[in-house]
Order: C-alpha cells, then structure tokens, then sequence
C-alpha cells in the first residue's frame, strides 16, 4: 500500500494529510475491510475504528517499509472525529484533504468542530477515486479471477436454465454458484430477467417461470479479494421471433465493434458513440437508453465511464471497463451483451471469456 500513498502525496498541489472515509478507499490505501477511518500523512497512515475491528485491524493492515500504520480505537462506536482530530494535531497538519463527494454535512460538521486551531478540511471530490482507475497487476489479477468464476458460472447455468424455472431460482443459483467457486459474493444485483422482462435494463428477478420463445438476459458479477466481475449474456429458451433474433445479432455486431475500437488514447464518448451509431443506424436509438460501459474495481461502478453524458476521461492502459450494449424492444423483450475489458498499451484484452454467440437452449 506504500506506493499508493507515495503517488497520493508526489502531486505539487497535495495537502498535508488526507482523512479517507469511503470503504473502498480506506481498504484500497490500507488493506483494512472493516469500518473505520484513515488519516494519511507523508509519513503515517492511522486508522482510527472501534472495538469490534481491534483485532481485525492489527492482522490486515499492511507493513511497509518506510511508511508506519497505527491503530486508535474508539470508545464508542461510529464516534472517530476526536481521535481523528488528535492524531491530526500530532501531524501538525493544516491542509487536510477530505472525500466531499462522500462525507455527510454531519460527519463534515463533527470533524471541523474538533480539529485543531489552524487545520482546515479542504474537499478533494474524486480524486481517490480517479487514483483507483489504473489497476495494478495484483488487482488486475484479482478482477480476472472474479471474472473466471462468472464465466464458470454461465457455463453452470446453461445446464440449470430449462422451461418452468423461475427467473428468481437461475439468480439464486447464480450467486450460490459463484460463492462455491471462491467468491465472497455477487458484486450487485443478479439480473435475470424473462420474455418480456428483459426490455427492463435493470429488472429485479422474480417468480415469472421461463418458457419457450423467451429470451433470457443475465447480468452479473461476484467479488474476489475485494475486486468485481461483470456480465451479462442474453439465450433463447427454444426459437425465438424473427425480430428478436436480429435485435440479438446488431447487438453483438455493435458490442464487436466496441471491442475492436477499443484502444488507449480514446474517450469513453467516443467508444459510446460507436454502438450507439451502430444501433441507431437500424432504427433502435430510442431502444438503447443507458450508457455502454463503467469502470470496474473495488466497486461495481467506477471511473471511467464510456458514455455521452459522462465520458470524458481518455482511456489508459490499466482502465478495466465493460462494454454493454443492449437493445430493449417494450412488451417484446431485450438483448444486452456485456464484457469486461481491460485497456491495454496498444489495445484491450477482453477478461469475459464465455461465448456470446446466440445459445438456444
């Protein structure tokens, strides 16, 4: 985790310290998963949390060399503004960096009232966050094995998934699958969505049963070491419509596309722009309502984002993104396909291994 803080403090513009709030950004700057709050400083990193993560605490903080890690535990649960305050004092910190994008006007109010004279709260916005977007080759690793265990439990699924079945047993059988496979759990939702359920981007499983003529969508993903997967896949249960079937195949051909284009150096406006250009070529703009693609890490949502309204970060090698079209067709059904990628020197490379041409079962 050193290296980490190193890069947060190399900047000209750093503050004196930075109070980290956000789970993912307290485990990402010290290896720590339970609840509690991190002050960094170019010289230590003190977690302050309660009693019932003492232990936890002491055994997964990480050792570095030249940067120390301390443990203060509150008295009281959730009540970490004074010793945080203390240990800003002892810093001689007077710039201290906070996560205004996440930080309630209590929590805010709290920490200020007990800072020491002199010691301001700056607010940082994403930053972390924008920090967190170029993985490393430990969470690259981590996030491809989340993604092995989603493309193993498609391949589980399709032996499952028969007509009678409800949407709400596959998710189920997804997500225990997942766990068996060394997941501590689905990164979001699982999304199985029937017939005409899947014009429902995001519609919540539930006891409709599968029959023939359906198409099936699937999204999903799990965590491993803290780090998500994300997929989806549409299947047929039996012959589908004719219309279907060709939603399915400019689909992929726009998902294709994506993945062929997709490259260093380019926005992720640009790369929606060309599924979207594709799709709305066969008369299907107002059919595809959602961005193409996010960014993927220690969350499900992340930067950067490939998207019209949100897609101005420039892609760089060690960006992991889906690329997730989708065709949504009200009282007819749906088709999203989805990937997960990850930008490489001169490319990507796709971590989403399981077939995607049209599987009918």
């Amino acid at each position: 985790m050193q290296h980490r803080i190193a890069r947060l403090f190399a900047g000209a513009d750093a503050y004196d310290a930075y109070i980290v709030l956000a789970p993912e950004n307290v485990r990402y700057f010290s290896g720590f998963t339970g609840e509690g709050m991190l002050l960094l400083t170019p010289q230590r990193a003190t977690l302050v949390t309660d009693g019932r993560y003492s232990v936890q605490a002491d055994l997964e903080l990480a050792r570095a060399d030249k940067l120390a890690f301390s443990v203060r535990v509150t008295d009281a649960v959730h009540d970490h503004a004074a010793l945080l305050a203390l240990a800003v004092e002892e810093a001689g910190a007077r710039r201290v960096g906070f996560e205004d994008d996440v930080w309630t006007v209590a929590q805010h109010a709290r920490l200020a009232a007990c800072l020491p004279e002199g010691a301001v709260l700056c607010g940082v916005g994403d930053a972390f966050t924008r920090m967190r977007m170029v993985k490393d080759e430990q969470e690259l690793s981590c996030i491809a094995r989340a993604a092995r265990i989603a493309d193993e439990a498609f391949a589980h699924i399709l032996t499952f998934i028969r007509p009678g079945v409800t949407e709400r047993a596959v998710a189920l059988e997804l997500d225990a699958f997942m766990q068996r496979q060394g997941a501590s759990g689905s990164s979001f939702g699982t999304i199985v969505a029937s017939g005409p359920n899947a014009a429902m981007p995001h519609a919540v499983p539930g006891e409709r049963a599968l029959r023939a003529g359906d198409v099936v969508t699937m999204d999903f993903g799990c965590v491993y070491e803290g780090y998500c997967s994300d997929m989806t896949r549409t299947i047929a249960i039996g012959a589908i419509s004719p219309v279907l079937k060709d939603i399915y195949n400019l689909v992929l051909f726009a998902q294709l596309s994506v993945l062929a284009a997709l490259a260093p150096g380019k926005t992720g406006r640009q790369m929606d722009a060309v599924a979207r250009g594709i799709i709305a070529d066969a008369g299907h703009a107002e059919h595809f309502g959602h961005g193409l693609g996010h960014g993927v890490g220690l969350q499900i949502h992340e930067l950067p984002r490939l998207s019209q309204v949100q897609g101005d970060i420039v892609l760089a090698p060690g960006h992991v993104v889906t690329v997730e079209p989708g065709v949504y067709l009200p009282d007819a059904g749906g088709v999203r396909i989805e990937d997960l990628c990850v930008i490489t020197t001169d490319g990507a490379r796709t971590l989403s291994a399981a077939p995607k041409e049209l599987i009918v079962l």
